[in-house]
């Protein structure tokens, strides 16, 4: 019971909700209306005024005095409905009239009394105590009159004849009141009062029908469906003589009669048309009488109650047809009837959806019979055909589409016949009608992707459905039903070839070829993909070479992608791409090459004929990286490295403008050096923690001929890299430097072999001097610039830095021979300390000359210290033979130190004086300094008697050498000089 009540108070809201939108619109209108009328007033007023001022300003001065006033006409302004107020307007020069102005009228806000603002204003006692009471009395009786058939029904007081004829008879009473009241109207003095009569009385007329012919079947359906025709007819005919709230309660009564009366077994056929034409009679009174909310909401109860008829499950024939022709209506013909303004579209959109989720619930409940895909089918065309009439309801059709292919691939158990004609009809309902519109000209976006989007969606759902995944058998019933598929979306793009948008066009071209790459799939083996979608490819690339349009360049990278993804998903993938890095694969030879040669086909196409620089670069890239993988597939692994070496010198000497493959086929061969660069760099970095580096420890030779080597090769010859802003400034071929370097160490590393730690003691030294002498030879080389090279000043600070660097960390410090077993050979001075660190100071003093600047201080300071260190090491080799780390230091050996110290520190100076080198001198004082703290702190305290007076004598002696020379140089170098050094 509660339902009446909620379906009248809704019909009523929704009427005031209509009346108060019009009475908002109306009071803005007036507002904007006042606002204009008080902007002219203000403009007229001000207008005199500025005229009679400058006519002012024109006078003489003899005659102004006899200037008079000027007249100024009065402004009118309307405040009501016939009331006026004059407003005089005076010259600002005239003095102040005696009397009192009038004030300017106030505006609508302040106004104390408006007629207008009082009509609508919202009057508690008019809504609440005059108008609603009235309408609740409507809905009241036709309850009233429900409750008296429910009373009786459960009392058992009367007939199932008699209560029908009891609801006829309080039904027609109460429309008849409705008409004494309308002809009274005078009397009565209100319209709702025939309004509430007229409604109820057409609700219980409603239920006494439904009750009389699906309740208890005393009329035939025949009969029932003339009353229920009778009724609604009625309804509609009292709107037009009664008003909006008649029909409103009307029909919202004609909703709610199936709910409130009810029966055990409802007649789905007959309770479909009662609710069709209630829906239908709802949206032509709203149409009529330019209602737009009444014709949503009678889609909205028709489409809910659909939903609520299909909870009856198990439908037969008739159900089946009943309902189906109810959605065709509800979703195709009442959306195209009613008239919903601004939502005349979505409710469009809307009303088919839902229709075709409920028709396509109806056809999976009746079993996918015939006549439900009939009527799937019927509200397709009839979608169609208002479509064809009004273009803007095409989108409807559209989603029926989309739910019918969704519906379509959720059918099992089918008999081939049944889906082949079914399918036949979906595309040519779905696709053939879009078409059409192609070819009259009058297609929307809609139309354009049905012809592209559901041939390839039916052909899809037939191989799932019918198709085997896994066998590689012909199946040439589905390439046939593909391929004819694929004529709906190449027709269209025919007739669209020579529109200025190519998307579509571009589209539709992909939508074909796509069922024609399927086609081909279906009759060939599974390892030959690549190759039937290269072949399906061919026309759209024949079209960019001959349009070279954008759209048409990315229909064929998309091409091109699908065909890498048929190589990556067909015949023995796994095995061929093993082969891309050495590993064996048990491939067929010549299918694998075949396969990857037509998987790179396409990108070759693209970086040939594309225009935009990103698609391009894209296909050279791709293209370049498959190619290497079909010559893969025939030549041995050590080979492979140099093949992509040599595809990069071939693009750099007879296309150097691919730079896209150029950089791809460097960067397989930096894949290829991975291994022999981590192993190199792994022992390097061991090498940082003392543990000495074994030839066992790196690359083979082998390793770095056949993978270190290509990618240097490559390297040396890469385009500029001015597009990096890190490399702006550096010669591509240095990138090929460190690689080189590389591997001439490992294959340095070849000669003396040292794989043990006897033989690292024993020829350690000598290793690394030869190698640090190379490094510096290769600088001075790269400085001099012989032949035709020029000098490389950048190249040349490098390798010397490099032997510096490297002198630094192993010799200086992890393994220096005063404290770690490194032979420096059995002769005096004449061994490897002098050579080891002559090559380190020579490294420092050609970085002093080629760096300069603020490094050259730094550098003559390293030289000084390594110098040191050389005399140092020689003496003690001189002292201790040729592995001297562990052996005690004797006396005599311990003041030769300080001895060497004392000379050296005057070579320095004397080297300075000579070179005019502050650095040097400075360094001279430094050492002396150290030696004679030496003297004194540790020499002298084991020396006794005349060893001690000698000692102190000496030294006195060189000091005093020392600070004369010192001063005379000092007072040879002029100041400025000395200042400048």
């Amino acid at each position: 019971m509660e339902w009446l009540f909620i379906f009248g108070l809704a019909g009523m809201v929704a009427f005031l909700w209509n009346r108060l939108d019009r009475a908002e619109e109306r009071l803005a209108r007036l507002d904007d209306l006042q606002d204009r009328m008080l902007d002219m007033m203000h403009i007229m007023q001000r207008r005199p005024v500025e005229q009679a001022a400058d006519r002012a300003q024109t006078v003489e001065p003899e005659q102004e005095a006899d200037s008079r006033p000027i007249s100024v006409p009065t402004v009118a302004l309307r405040r009501g409905e016939d009331e006026t107020v004059s407003q005089p307007v005076q010259d600002e020069e005239q003095p102040a009239p005696a009397a009192k102005p009038e004030p300017e009228p106030a505006s609508i806000e302040e106004a104390p009394d408006q007629p207008l603002l009082r009509g609508f204003g919202f009057d508690l006692e008019d809504v609440f105590g005059r108008r609603l009471p009235i309408w609740l009395g409507g809905v009241t009786l036709a309850v009233a009159g429900v409750f008296l058939v429910r009373y009786s029904i459960e009392r058992g007081l009367i007939t199932p004849l008699f209560r029908v004829i009891m609801a006829f008879l309080f039904g027609g009473a109460l429309i008849a009141g409705a008409e004494v009241a309308y002809r009274f109207r005078e009397k009565v003095a209100d319209p709702r009062v025939a309004q509430a009569l007229a409604g109820a009385g057409l609700a219980t007329l409603y239920a006494g029908f439904y009750l009389a012919g699906t309740q208890y079947g005393l009329i035939g359906q025949t009969l029932a469906f003339l009353g229920l025709a009778a009724v609604t007819a009625g309804a509609i005919a009292l709107s037009f003589r009664f008003g909006l709230p008649s029909a409103v309660l009307g029909l919202v009564g004609g909703f709610a009669a199936p709910a409130l009366v009810g029966g055990e077994e409802a007649n789905l056929p007959l309770l479909a048309l009662y609710l069709g034409l209630v829906t239908g009679g709802l949206v032509y009174a709203g149409r009529q009488q330019q209602r737009e909310w009444m014709g949503i909401a009678a889609l909205v109860g028709g489409l809910g109650w659909g939903a609520v008829l299909l909870l009856a499950g198990d439908p037969g024939f008739t159900e089946v047809l009943a309902l189906g022709l109810y959605f065709v209506v509800l979703g195709a013909v009442m959306p195209a009837l009613a008239d919903a303004g601004r939502f005349e579209t979505p409710l469009r959109l809307v009303a088919a959806l839902v229709a075709s989720v409920q028709l396509a619930m109806l056809v999976d409940q009746g079993g996918y019979s015939p006549l439900a895909w009939g009527l799937y089918l019927l509200l397709g065309a009839t979608l169609a055909f208002f479509g064809w009439k009004r273009p803007e309801m095409r989108e409807a059709n559209g989603i029926a589409a989309l739910v019918g292919t969704l519906l379509y691939a959720q059918w099992d158990l089918v008999l081939p016949s049944d889906f082949v004609w079914v399918g036949t009809a979906l595309a040519a309902l779905f696709a053939g009608v879009p078409l059409a519109f192609l070819r009259n000209g009058s297609d929307r976006i809609v139309d354009r992707l049905q012809v592209a989007l559901v041939p390839p969606a039916l052909a899809a759902v037939a191989y799932g459905t019918f198709g085997d995944f896994e066998a590689d058998a012909a199946e040439w019933s589905l390439a046939i039903a593909s391929g004819a598929l694929s004529l709906f979306p190449a027709a269209g793009a025919w007739l669209i070839r020579k529109r200025e948008d190519r998307r579509w066009f571009a589209g539709l071209t992909g939508s074909a070829t796509a069922l024609g790459f399927a086609a081909l799939l279906m009759v060939t083996p599974g390892w030959s993909a690549p190759l039937m979608a290269a072949l399906a490819l061919t026309p759209a690339f024949a079209l960019l070479h001959r349009v070279g349009d954008t759209a048409i360049a990315r229909l064929c990278s998309i091409g091109a992608v699908v065909a890498l993804g048929a190589l990556l998903s067909t015949g023995a993938f796994v095995e061929e791409a093993a082969l891309l890095g050495g590993d064996a694969g048990a491939t067929v030879v010549w299918q694998a090459m075949l396969r990857w040669v037509a998987a790179a086909a396409p990108f070759a196409a693209l970086a040939i004929l594309a225009r935009e620089p990103a698609i391009r670069h894209s296909g050279e890239v791709f293209a370049a990286a498959l190619a290497y993988g079909a010559i893969a597939q025939v030549l041995p692994a050590d080979i492979l490295p140099w093949a992509a070496a040599l595809g990069v010198f071939a693009i750099w000497r007879f296309a150097t403008t691919r730079h896209a493959a150029q950089g791809m086929l460097t960067f397989i061969a930096f894949c290829w050096a991975l291994v022999p660069l981590f192993a190199w760099l792994g022992a390097g970095l061991a090498s940082l923690a003392a543990d000495p580096v074994f030839v066992t420890d790196l690359p083979s030779p082998r390793s770095v001929v056949t993978r270190i080597l290509p990618l240097a090769a490559a390297l040396a010859i890469l385009p500029s890299l001015r597009g990096i802003r890190a490399f702006a400034d550096l010669q591509p071929a240095w990138l090929a430097a460190p690689f080189l370097l590389v591997a001439a160490h490992v294959m340095f590393k070849q000669v003396l072999a040292i794989d043990i730690e006897t033989r690292f003691v024993s020829l350690g030294l000598a290793e690394r001097t030869i190698w640090e002498a190379l490094l510096l030879g290769l600088g001075w080389l790269a400085s001099a610039g012989l032949a035709r090279f020029r000098p490389q000043r950048g190249l040349a600070v490098a390798l010397a830095s490099a032997a510096l660097l490297h002198f630094a960390i192993y010799t200086g410090l992890l393994h220096n021979p005063l404290w770690d077993r490194q032979a420096l050979g059995h002769l005096p001075v004449a061994n490897l300390a002098l050579a080891a660190y002559g090559v380190a100071i020579a490294a420092a003093i050609l970085l002093r000359r080629w760096m300069g600047g603020r490094m050259r201080i730094a550098l003559e300071g390293a030289a000084i210290a390594l110098s040191a260190l050389m005399v140092l090491t020689l003496l003690r080799q001189a002292f201790a033979g040729s592995v001297p780390a562990g052996v005690p230091m004797s006396q005599t050996e311990d003041l030769m130190r300080s001895l060497a110290g004392i000379l050296l520190a005057l070579f320095y100076l004397f080297l300075g004086s000579r070179l005019g080198e502050r650095s040097w001198r400075v360094g001279s004082l430094v050492l002396m300094l150290v030696a004679v703290a030496k003297v004194f702190i540790v020499d002298a305290a084991g020396l006794e008697g005349l060893l001690r007076i000698a000692s102190f004598m000496a030294l006195g002696f060189s000091l005093i050498g020392i600070g004369w020379v010192y001063s005379r140089q000092l007072r040879s170098t002029p100041a400025p000089a000395r200042a400048s050094q």
